[in-house]
Order: C-alpha cells, then sequence, then structure tokens
C-alpha cells in the first residue's frame, strides 16, 4: 500500500520550486571557472523553496525565521544569478524568466513577513 503525497499548498512555495527548477537547470551548464557561483545558485535556490516548506510547518516567531531566510536566499540567487548572465555563463532570456519568478517569490514572502503592511 503507498502512501499518497501531500502537496504543499503555500503558493509562494510553489512560485519558489518553479524558480528553483529553472535556476538549477541554468546552473548545472555552467562552465567550470564560474562553477562555484553555479554552486551558490544552487544551494540559494533550494535554500528558499527548503525554508518556505519548513516555515509553513512552523508557528509563531520561529516560522518568521525560516520565511525571513527564504526572503535572503532568494535575493543571493538573484545577485548570483545577475552575475552568471551578465557574464555570458548561462542564457540571459531564460535567467530573465527565472529572475522574474524569484522576484514573486520576494513579493509572496514580504507579505507573510508582514501581514498588516
Amino acid at each position: 500500500m503507498s502512501t499518497p503525497v501531500v502537496h504543499n499548498t503555500l503558493i509562494a512555495h510553489n512560485k519558489a520550486l518553479e524558480a528553483a527548477g529553472e535556476s538549477i537547470a541554468l546552473a548545472t551548464k555552467v562552465p567550470a571557472p564560474l562553477k562555484s557561483i553555479a554552486d551558490q545558485v544552487i544551494r540559494a535556490s533550494n535554500s528558499v523553496a527548503a525554508n518556505l516548506a519548513e516555515g509553513q510547518g512552523r508557528i509563531g516567531r520561529d516560522r518568521m525565521h525560516f520565511w525571513r531566510i527564504a526572503y535572503a536566499s532568494a535575493r543571493e540567487v538573484d545577485s548570483h544569478l545577475q552575475l552568471l548572465a551578465r557574464a555570458g555563463a548561462v542564457d540571459s532570456r531564460r535567467a530573465a524568466k527565472a529572475l522574474a519568478t524569484f522576484d514573486e517569490v520576494r513579493a509572496m514572502t514580504w507579505r507573510l513577513l508582514n501581514p498588516t503592511r
């Protein structure tokens, strides 16, 4: 008997998975001299999705802590991916799409962190 997979219902998490998938696909094709930056893209992309999911499972200040980490990691991905695009190491159009999606994730995460503003 198999256990059904429960999907995460947090829209920001689903968007983060989408953006991370695109970013990771781009990062895996980066040439050797820039691999350390590509590795940062992979780790930070994963961090965004993972921390949104973990935060959803927490309550109170603990929840906010994970969501703050997700927000900061999304900013980190932005910087690294922009650098790789400007260096010509990744396709600029695909990078722009991932960056736009991470921007949406940051906006959603900001609203999670600041619900009354």
